[in-house]
Parts: C-alpha cells; sequence; structure tokens
C-alpha cells in the first residue's frame, strides 16, 4: 500500500523523522549526567512511539486516564499523569497501581492533597509548582502547605515552563530554562528543609529540555513534542526545519483560480484552528502545503483558511481534483488528536505500517 491509496484525511508519521527527532533529544540530554528522560507521550499516544522514545517500559508522562491504563497495560508502569487530580479520579489511579503500575499524580491544592492521603489505595503525588507560566502550580515558597497535605504520600515536586513557548531566541529558551530549574529547585529544597523526602524533581518542556545549560538538582526532564515536531517548534527554533514527523494527507476537492487557491478536504477538523503567528517571523496559516512525498515544493503555500471539513491553500498551482498533498501542522498536538491511527513510511510513499493511538479520556 502507498499513500496513493489511502483515503483523505489521514495521519502520516515519517519513521525516519521520529528516530532521528528521538536521537537529537537524547544527544541534549546527554549533557546532563544523572538526569532521567521522562518523555511525555500525550501527543504520539501510541506503543509503537512509546518502543522507540521510552525503551525498556519507561519511565513516561501522561495526560489522560486512558493513556495511562492503554500504557499500564502494554508495560509502561512507571507514569506521572500530569494533569491536577481530582478525587473523583483516585480510585481508577489507586486500581491500575493495584494491577501493578506506578502511576503518579501531581495537584497545587491542599484540599485534594488531603483527600491523596487519605485514599486507601497505593496514590504518590507530587506537588506542582509554577515557575512562570501561570498555568497549574503554587509558587516555589507555597509549596510547603501541599506537601505537609500529601504527608507520606509525597514523591516530590513537578513544574513546567509552558511559557517557554512565548521564546524567540535560542538565549530566551536557556534563560526560561534556568528560571524553571531555579524555580523547581528551590520548592524542593524549602521542602526537604521542612523534613520532607523527595524522590523527584521534574520539569520539562521540549524547548528548555533541549537548551538548559545547566539541570543540576534535577532528577528527570518531561518532553513531548519533540518527537514530531511543528511548524510552531521550528519558528521558535527548538525544532530543525523540515524534520517534522507528522503531516496529514489530503485531497484536492475543488479548485478556485481566481483566488490562486485548491480547496483541500483537511479542515478544521483535521488540522485544528491553531496558528502560529503571533510575533512569528513568519504565517504558516493552519499549515504548510507540502507536496505527496512530504518535500516543500510550492513555496510558502499554506492553509489561509479553515472550515470544519474544508481548507483553502494558497498560493497554489492549478491541480485536477483528487490530487493528494501533504500539510504540516502548527500544532501537531491537536492535529494527531483528530486521528485513531497513523500511517507510517520511512522516507517514501509505501506505507510500511499502521500504528494505533488511544483517544479521549
Amino acid at each position: 500500500m502507498t499513500l496513493d491509496d489511502l483515503l483523505t484525511p489521514a495521519l502520516v508519521l515519517d519513521l525516519g523523522v521520529l528516530r532521528r527527532n528521538l536521537a537529537m533529544m537524547r544527544r541534549a540530554l546527554e549533557r546532563h549526567p544523572g538526569v532521567v528522560l521522562r518523555p511525555h507521550l500525550k501527543t504520539a499516544k501510541s506503543i509503537e512511539v512509546a518502543k522507540l522514545a521510552a525503551p525498556d517500559g519507561g519511565p513516561i508522562t501522561v495526560s489522560t486516564l486512558a493513556e495511562a491504563r492503554y500504557f499500564a497495560k502494554a508495560g509502561w508502569r512507571d507514569q506521572i499523569y500530569a494533569v491536577g487530580i481530582t478525587p473523583g479520579k483516585l480510585d481508577a489511579v489507586a486500581a491500575l497501581n493495584a494491577e501493578g503500575a506506578q502511576v503518579k499524580v501531581i495537584t497545587d491544592d491542599a484540599e485534594a492533597a488531603r483527600a491523596v492521603a487519605a485514599h486507601p489505595g497505593a496514590v504518590e503525588a507530587l506537588v506542582e509548582v509554577d515557575v512562570g507560566e501561570g498555568r497549574g502550580g503554587v509558587p516555589p515558597e507555597e509549596a510547603k502547605a501541599v506537601a505537609a497535605a500529601l504527608g507520606s504520600r509525597l514523591a516530590g515536586v513537578f513544574t513546567h515552563a509552558g511559557h517557554s513557548y512565548g521564546g524567540r531566541s535560542l538565549e530566551e529558551m536557556a534563560r526560561i530554562a534556568e528560571e524553571e530549574r531555579l524555580g523547581v529547585t528551590r520548592a524542593a529544597a524549602a521542602l526537604r528543609e521542612a523534613g520532607h523526602q523527595l524522590r523527584i524533581v521534574s520539569l520539562g518542556s521540549s524547548p528548555t529540555a533541549l537548551h538548559a545549560k545547566s539541570l543540576e538538582g534535577i532528577t528527570e526532564v518531561r518532553a513531548g513534542v519533540y518527537m514530531f515536531g511543528d511548524l510552531f517548534q521550528e519558528q521558535l527554533g527548538t525544532h530543525p526545519e523540515g524534520e517534522i514527523a507528522v503531516t496529514v494527507l489530503a485531497s484536492v476537492i475543488g479548485r478556485k483560480p481566481a483566488r490562486d487557491a485548491l480547496l483541500l478536504d483537511s479542515g478544521a477538523l483535521a488540522m485544528s484552528k491553531d496558528r502560529s503567528t503571533e510575533k512569528a517571523p513568519r504565517d504558516d496559516g493552519f499549515g504548510l502545503v507540502l507536496d505527496l512525498d512530504g518535500k516543500r515544493a510550492f513555496g510558502h503555500a499554506v492553509l489561509t483558511r479553515v472550515h470544519q471539513e474544508h481548507g483553502e491553500a494558497h498560493p497554489m498551482p492549478d491541480m485536477p481534483v483528487g490530487t493528494k498533498l501533504r500539510v504540516a501542522p502548527n500544532h501537531t498536538c491537536l492535529t494527531a488528536a483528530a486521528f485513531d491511527r497513523y500511517h507510517v513510511v520511512d522516507g517514501s510513499r509505501e506505507v510500511i505500517a499502521t500504528w494505533d493511538r488511544v483517544n479521549h479520556w
């Protein structure tokens, strides 16, 4: 089977590009001896990808209970469920752990921490610390209250510098990475001074993992989007140009020569509505149009508009309806989430495998 044989839209994963991206992260972390990589599989959501990114059973990071079950059943037991825990989910986590998993949860809330501490099952938690993203987490100096509520269920501290995606230079990424490290290690030091035992000091995003100059005091790094890359990461300078492993196979469904455009069947549901234009050096629209071989053969042709099932590509040469093209995503996490499988290629149009994904929650 080749890409020509597939119905569209379809998700294509280039194995060779994936392997190169994984090697890039391994090389980056070799600069920090003793620091463990705990890949975040929220984007890949695939056992076959996990075999390459986290061989020999982990450790890994997940973002849903569905992922936790899927990977635990396949042998990846050492997990962090990296979304703030609610008391109503503790039974499910404890059930996985009773079957041999080691799923740890995170919290920034003392009340939720008390629920973890009181749960009869084997559940441990990390205190989530905010180092500047302004999403989840407590300031480092406020971690003590949550840690005290967890008591013996405390496994460590956890942070995510998601604001690194707002950086626009490698120097800025390195600066944010150092702020991330200082924030979470400051929280860890305060908890240890208060008498708490910590096994894990965890941080990570793909930009900071790749460009941190020091990871002193850190036990593990979490990163995920580096596996596939996307146009947004390219624009940040944290992913090599042309090394996006995942693309959407699409077909021409209409020709609009007056607008110098083609209509494709890769609309918002296949590509997402994320654009990477804010403060960006170029406008990639809703995705960059490639030829069937994944090459940038049309200059800077992008999806300028998307509707639910329609994407308008501009500027584009006239092509017959039914012509197949590929589109590189702006945000690979959301694009991949629209599909239940990968059609795997390795530098050619031949489909060498089909890999499943675990979706939903």
